[in-house]
């Protein structure tokens, strides 16, 4: 019998999704006998433990008799079990400064480490993510900061509507002005602004008629590839060089700054990838966007007027075009930009992601787990036995104190 153990959230702030549903473990016991879920009490749960027992499923304090625990952020290093496997979130493989006190409790404690970030196919493409849920609650974050900080329509917070169907209801009752939209990005979080899109009507054009065209009607266009990055030599982009070289390509969304009101950034980005806009471009004549939603949430990264990840209390920040200081959001100005940064995007539909995260993990996931020699596994395994494994040894002066 394998004993699979869902842990209950402990990071600050609190998350309230989880790795599977109650209907998805019933469901999973019931396809693979072998199988038995427990899961750890929690009061922040998306979905009660109540849900879990009439449902079948065991709750309970006491887990260290499961094989793999299951959590969705970083475990507290105080909670980790010795010796067991356990999958999570766990922000280390790019050596994270306020994550090595955690990489050094991994090793001491033998724990063999599988993070879903790192779960891939052969491709490198990523299996498992939030992104999805991500991309569209930042998209719906980024037109409600519009309406209300030029007074001209209402949507609800995310976080105030049951689920995404009824998230979609509320669209029915606005007509957007004729505004212009630039999403960045070519993964789930994309794919997440695109579907809000669908969903309110908003015409997608090509980034050429874009920056040449102006609409009576709402329109966006996806900027990813070619469109937004070409090599500083040749002015030409090639997708793997790009992903083997970063640095030598510039970054083409300077562009598109006086055609967008609305920037939805859903860009994977990281230190040797060209910013989309620098600092002091924000002070152009011609600087059209008054709101920025930065999905992706790099502080001084993509978006360098990103000061700091926000809050689903308080989702919104204004920057002043001026000083660069943070100041009061919604200011009907063009003075100030208004900067929606929140880093747990996915909390505000937690029924809708945990349903999407769990569904994949068992069917991309699981069966690979339970059989064992998987390459998948090996792939996202960290650490194991109190040792990196040979894909991590670049973490050895992180992860050894």
């Amino acid at each position: 019998m394998t004993k699979i153990g869902v842990i209950k959230e402990r990071k600050t702030p609190e998350d309230n999704r989880v790795i599977f549903t109650p209907v998805q473990c019933r469901h999973i016991m019931a396809k693979y006998p072998g199988v038995e879920i427990l899961v750890e009490p929690s009061e922040v749960r998306c979905y009660k433990d109540d849900e879990y027992s009439a449902e079948g499923i065991r709750v309970t304090e006491d887990l260290s008799g499961c094989d793999i625990l299951l959590g969705v952020k970083e475990v507290p290093a105080e909670y980790l079990i010795p010796g067991k496997t356990y999958f999570f979130f766990s922000h280390t493989k790019k050596k994270q400064p306020h994550n090595r006190h955690l990489m050094h409790a991994l090793i001491q404690k033998r724990i063999r480490m599988i993070d879903y970030e790192c779960l891939t196919f052969q491709d490198e493409q990523r299996i498992l993510g939030f992104g999805l849920f991500a991309g569209i609650v930042g998209a719906h974050n980024g037109l409600l900061t519009y309406g209300k900080k030029f007074g001209l329509y209402e949507l609800p917070p995310a976080h105030m509507v049951d689920d995404f169907p009824a998230l979609i209801n509320t669209y029915r009752k606005n007509r957007l002005p004729a505004i212009k939209i630039a999403v960045t990005g070519s993964g789930r979080v994309a794919a997440g602004v695109v579907e809000v899109m669908t969903h309110l009507d908003i015409e997608s054009v090509e980034p050429e008629d874009y920056l040449t065209h102006q609409y009576d009607y709402p329109v966006y266009t996806h900027l990813k590839g070619s469109h937004l990055y070409a090599r500083k030599d040749n002015n030409l982009f090639f997708r793997d060089d790009f992903h083997a070289n970063p640095q030598m390509y510039k970054c083409l969304f300077s562009n598109y700054i006086a055609q967008t009101d609305i920037l939805m950034n859903g860009i994977y980005w990281d230190t040797d990838i060209a910013r989309l806009f620098e600092k002091e471009d924000v002070r152009r004549k011609d600087w059209r966007i008054s709101v920025i939603s930065d999905i992706t949430c790099d502080v001084d990264g993509s978006v360098p007027i990103n000061v700091g990840a926000s809050t689903i209390a308080e989702p919104v920040y204004g920057i002043s075009r001026s000083s660069f200081e943070q100041v009061a959001p919604y200011q009907n100005t063009m003075d100030t930009i208004d900067v929606m940064a929140v880093d747990n995007l996915p909390n505000e539909l937690p029924k809708d992601a945990s349903h999407y995260f769990g569904s994949h993990f068992e069917k991309y996931v699981l069966k690979e787990l339970l059989e064992g020699d998987s390459d998948i596994i090996r792939r996202a395994t960290i650490c194991e036995g109190g040792k990196l494994t040979p894909e991590y040894e670049y973490l050895a002066d992180y992860a050894y104190p």
